[in-house]
């Protein structure tokens, strides 16, 4: 049958229920138990005959005659109800099989037992229609094959495969301990704008909207409220973060989404090597409060996050993987190196190449390593080192060949970063879309002073690597294109 069968056919058994005078869609129920504590306490209630009422979309049917099976899920596990003829009744029996379907929501009740092969069972003696299905549940055996189809019906994805919404579960645990450490450390959980004057915190290239009450152009944001945060800083909160959504427009890849979250935190009076020690112990606490583990295969490394995490230099790595300096070479060098390699790169300043040298070493280093003395013309916002001022005191964690944290001492010097600024500017004029745009009242800030400040952030991308996955298929509703027949 076709899906438009399918249909028709269950209007007319929907027509059926609302004729019996049956409420199709009730909005409450007579649930006792979830399935997880019904299971949890059957030895009792099956011992005592005591009735109860199990809720849930029924997921397979099986049985003949007199007597049938009903796979169902309340969301908190599965469990079977056991539908006879004899405990129903003729006429509600006739009446379950001409109107109930598999993906139908449905309230059984009875008692519980254990059957001959020792499933855990409700023996029903009464039921209520919650929810009537007119499309079907995906084949189970095959589900969804397509993949913009899974995206775009994820909720049908999570159904045909449990080991999504596990990984969903995951991720609750993943942001959650992100949360529970950061509070127990003291931190404010804040919020800052979506909206911005400019997009200032990050070099990415930005989606641009319209406020149409101020007549005024808008950026959403790329980063989590970096410069709003380090305001507050200045304002006399010691410790702040926020976990917030993050908006880039930029291509796809199975690193990279438009649309993604992030967690970013700031401390005044640390410095990078202070903040270091604390984000080691921050990622060690999450990954084993979401996992309990500590070996990772991800991108085809084999990771294990127990042990010393070691420090490696961006200069020299680039240099012993290419064996341009970065800080003396040549543009010209660079572009050559880069050719020679066959590394495709986009952009012809400084900056630019210097990044790209630096991606294609990245991608063979499996880590955990955190990498340091980035130079500053890749760190617009980290201080300068004192001894070595083309160097910043910056920090990111290396994990499978790709940064997945991001940190540093904040540059608080007025005057340095309004140069910096004026640099960037210099990009963006000359035609980098992904150079960070100036923002201005954010110097006059600093001109006003705020504290030495460690900032740091990663997100969403670092959980892709440790589930191995692209993003997209750990984002739970992935951006698809609208279907163009609808």
């Amino acid at each position: 049958m076709s899906l438009e069968e399918i249909k028709n056919v269950r209007l007319e058994k929907l027509q059926k229920i609302q004729e019996k005078g049956d409420n199709p869609y009730p909005a409450g129920t007579g649930k006792t138990h979830t399935v997880k504590k019904a299971v949890e306490e059957f030895d009792t209630l099956s011992s005592s005959s005591e009735k109860v009422s199990l809720v849930g979309r029924i997921l397979s049917t099986r049985g003949q005659g007199g007597l049938l099976f009903c796979d169902f899920d309340d969301g908190t596990g599965k469990f079977q109800a056991v539908i006879k003829k004899d405990d129903l009744g003729e006429e509600a029996f006739s009446y379950f099989e001409s109107t109930i379907d598999n993906g139908d929501f449905v309230e059984f009740s009875g008692t519980l037992f254990a059957t001959k092969r020792g499933e855990k069972s409700v023996q029903v003696s009464s039921f209520k229609i919650l929810g009537k299905s007119l499309l079907p549940l995906p084949e189970k055996w095959h589900g969804l094959q397509d993949t913009e189809e899974r995206f775009r019906k994820r909720y049908l994805d999570i159904l045909s495969n449990p080991e999504i919404k596990d990984m969903l579960i995951r991720k609750g645990k993943f942001w959650n301990s992100v949360r529970t450490f950061l509070l127990s450390r003291d931190f404010i959980e804040v919020d800052t704008p979506t909206l911005e004057v400019t997009t200032g915190g990050a070099e990415a290239n930005p989606f641009k909207t319209h406020h149409k009450d101020f007549d005024l152009d808008l950026y959403l944001r790329i980063s989590v409220g970096e410069l709003w945060q380090k305001r507050l800083i200045a304002g006399g909160l010691p410790r702040t973060f926020e976990i917030g959504r993050v908006y880039r427009n930029e291509g796809s890849s199975p690193e990279h989404a438009q649309e993604f979250t992030n967690v970013e935190l700031y401390i005044s009076y640390m410095d990078y090597k202070e903040g270091k020690a604390l984000m080691e112990e921050l990622v060690r606490f999450v990954i084993k409060e979401t996992y309990g583990k500590t070996k990772f295969t991800s991108r085809g490394f084999e990771i294990d996050i127990e042990g010393e995490w070691k420090e490696i230099d961006y200069v020299e790595t680039v240099k012993e993987m290419t064996g341009i300096d970065v800080l003396t070479a040549t543009e010209d060098e660079m572009r050559e190196k880069l050719n020679a390699l066959s590394v495709k790169f986009v952009g012809e300043n400084r900056e630019r190449l210097t990044d790209t040298l630096w991606k294609y070493c990245r991608r063979q280093i499996a880590g955990p390593v955190w990498l340091i003395n980035h130079p500053k013309i890749v760190s617009p916002l980290a201080k300068a080192k004192p001894e070595n001022p083309l160097l910043t005191e910056r920090i990111q964690l290396i994990f499978a060949g790709a940064e997945v944290g991001n940190g540093w001492s904040e540059l608080n010097d007025p005057i340095d970063q309004r140069e910096r600024f004026e640099v960037q500017q210099a990009l963006l004029d000359g035609g980098d879309a992904e150079a960070m745009m100036p923002e201005w009242e954010f110097v006059e800030m600093l001109e006003h002073g705020m504290p030495p400040t460690f900032g740091y952030g990663f997100g969403e991308r670092f959980f892709a690597f440790l589930e191995d996955k692209p993003i997209r298929e750990v984002q739970t509703f992935p951006l698809v294109k609208p279907e163009k027949d609808n």
